[in-house]
């Protein structure tokens, strides 16, 4: 299938628009795997940005955004390169966040034992506040998803419950629900 095929297939929508997206997933899919040993993350964020790239292209071609300067594979590849980096670069400011929690952690440390608790508890007492109100906050479906993942289902089975197309569709979903929370509690958990 050839890259106007594919455009025209997504811009038509339809019932046959998914096949048009399938197409355009399966035949790059192999960027996950340079993702990986081009900028040492893991199979999972790899995954993530690629399918948010692709997500984008589609985005992109449904806005008219994409001028077909380039093929869909170069303008895929440049959007997934950039999720890389993206990836690349929360970690880093996590590591940060890291190693200042590890200072307030050796401050904890130096209190008495049952001041320490008292305040462990508190902590962890507001965390689940937020993570509760914001579980509400991000949607029924993100909801349903999360708490299904909590309970032990896998990716196919949360597919097969929730009518998601596929496992790989359940667990793209999946992630992004968890980024959503990671990204509310950011504010919250440096305040704690």
């Amino acid at each position: 299938m050839h890259d106007e095929e594919i455009i025209e297939g997504l811009v038509r929508g339809g019932p046959q628009r998914p096949v048009f997206e399938n197409e355009l997933y399966s035949r790059y899919n192999y960027f996950i795997n340079e993702g990986c040993r081009k900028y040492n993350i893991s199979s999972d964020d790899s995954f993530s940005a690629y399918s948010d790239a692709v997500l984008s292209v589609i985005h992109n071609v449904l806005d008219n955004s994409f001028a077909s300067r380039s093929s869909l594979k170069t303008y895929l590849f440049k959007i997934f390169n950039n999720k890389c980096i993206d990836f690349i670069r929360k970690k880093t400011t996590i590591k940060e966040r890291v190693n200042v929690s590890a200072v307030e952690t050796e401050m904890l440390g130096q209190l008495p034992d049952n001041a320490k608790i008292i305040i462990e508890k508190l902590i962890d007492k507001q965390k689940m506040i937020a993570v509760k109100q914001f579980l509400g906050e991000i949607g029924e479906k993100c909801r349903q998803i999360l708490l299904l993942f909590q309970d032990g289902y896998s990716d196919k089975e949360i597919a097969e419950q929730l009518a998601y197309n596929s496992p790989s569709v359940a667990k793209v979903t999946r992630l992004r629900c968890l980024e959503k929370i990671r990204e509310r509690m950011q504010p919250f958990m440096s305040q704690v």
